[in-house]
């Protein structure tokens, strides 16, 4: 990792998408049926690769910030040395560029490229507000626009760091379609910090979120049972978000700890099995 000094580092919540089944006796409906349940497992799909991509961007901008600013006796960084790290500061606001040039595989597998702007202030009573805004930014070949604030205390009440991201950001994917995903994303980090390494990092996902696709479908989710992602698992290991399409509800569970692209989508008491890619 190259850092230049100047002077004197965010999880999405998870979201699901589906098309609720009707249905019917006739051979027509059926049709009908059979194609709805394949819609819904696609639509599945497509927001669970949202919602991975938009947690891993924040989850790596809470470790660039840590990383810059906490961690100074760190032994293993999540960062190569195809990242270069600008830092600069004026009047007590601090500026990182985070540039990944035209691609860069981090150590954690997931292949970057572009840049990510962070400015901040000094940390006032435990707390800092982080603005960040992506440029020609691409995590896993899914194009990432927009931005937001990050609002980040050094210790919440069980004492962890914990930030709270505003998210007004749009995905591309490979393929054409764009998702447009708003909504509060908090992260605690509940194990690894100040440990040095962000390999044993551990986060608790809270909030909610609503994901509008430019082929039409509008999904909305609220976490139930915290989120857990682990670092050196692409997919969340455990957790429940509620999720509501079309006045029906429904919840999805990503299991009891085990690293795995595994969830169970569960609808009007009908289990289907969801694999989530990467």
């Amino acid at each position: 990792m190259k850092t230049n000094f100047v002077k004197i580092r965010t999880a999405t919540i998870i979201g699901i998408l589906m098309l609720f089944i009707s249905c019917s006796k006739d051979d027509s409906t059926s049709v009908t049926e059979e194609s709805n349940a394949e819609l819904t497992v696609e639509q599945t799909r497509l927001n669970a690769e949202t919602d991975e991509a938009t947690d891993a961007v924040f989850n790596l901008i809470e470790i660039a910030y840590a990383e810059n600013e906490e961690m100074a006796g760190r032994n293993s960084s999540l960062f190569t040395d195809c990242v270069t790290i600008t830092i600069s500061s004026e009047n007590g606001v601090t500026f990182v560029t985070l540039d990944f040039g035209f691609g860069c595989q981090l150590h954690n597998g997931a292949v970057v490229s572009g840049k990510i702007h962070l400015t901040y202030g000094p940390v006032i009573a435990g707390t800092l507000t982080i603005t960040y805004v992506f440029e020609e930014f691409t995590y896993n070949n899914k194009g990432i626009e927009g931005g937001g604030t990050i609002y980040r205390e050094r210790n919440n009440a069980n004492g962890n760091p914990q930030s709270t991201a505003n998210k007004a950001i749009e995905i591309s994917f490979p393929d054409g379609l764009v998702a447009t995903v708003t909504g509060t994303r908090v992260a605690e980090w509940i194990e690894g910090v100040g440990s040095g390494t962000w390999m044993d990092n551990v986060f608790l996902i809270t909030g909610d979120r609503e994901i509008n696709f430019s082929s039409g479908f509008t999904h909305y989710a609220i976490v139930t049972e915290a989120l857990r992602r682990e670092a050196t698992c692409h997919y969340f290991v455990s957790g429940v978000i509620e999720i509501t399409r079309n006045g029906t509800s429904g919840s999805l569970d990503f299991g009891d700890g085990t690293c795995d692209n595994i969830a169970i989508l569960t609808v009007n008491g009908e289990d289907i099995i969801i694999i989530l890619n990467h």
